[in-house]
């Protein structure tokens, strides 16, 4: 089975009549190994330090986790082997009224103003195995999709 196909089959499937937002397998070093179609651009550093966190549990709590645009509060966990974050969402229009949302561009207004959800990661012993959601889908269902899979690949060897 390819990487691509554990992301289509395996952590983009249906739960419960949701799905995650996207997802993605990354290796060790943020080589891509698979993602869907949504899944954020990522900077090295970001995997750099989730890498660091999984070493130094604790280490993204200060700062919080960031994957793309998204900044996440690191919440509980297993240390070393799963990070769980909280989607922080930014409020825009406690600052701005509505009717100057327009100096905004729409791509500004979706990143500032998007609903709950948050982000699992799995650490396997080559890669991570990483699923983000929005409401409706729920924290345990994201959780049980990739750990679900990060704990197949770790009975593998991979």
């Amino acid at each position: 089975m390819s990487w691509q196909s554990y992301v289509d089959e395996h952590l983009m499937c249906e739960i419960e009549g949701h799905h995650l937002t996207s997802a993605a397998i990354i290796g060790h070093d943020g080589t891509v190994w698979a993602q869907s179609a949504a899944f954020p651009p990522f900077k090295p550093e970001e995997m750099t330090n989730i890498m660091k966190d999984f070493d130094e549990p604790g280490f993204l709590a200060p700062t919080g986790l960031f994957l793309g645009p998204t900044k996440y509060m690191v919440i509980q966990g297993e240390p070393g082997a799963v990070i769980r974050g909280k989607k922080v969402r930014t409020r825009l229009s406690a600052a701005l009224p509505p009717s100057r949302y327009d100096l905004f561009s729409p791509t500004d207004l979706k990143i500032s103003l998007q609903g709950s959800g948050g982000v699992t990661l799995k650490k396997t012993g080559q890669a991570l195995v990483i699923g983000i959601y929005d409401e409706p889908m729920t924290p345990g269902q994201c959780n049980m999709v990739v750990e679900r899979l990060g704990d197949y690949l770790v009975e593998q060897g991979l």
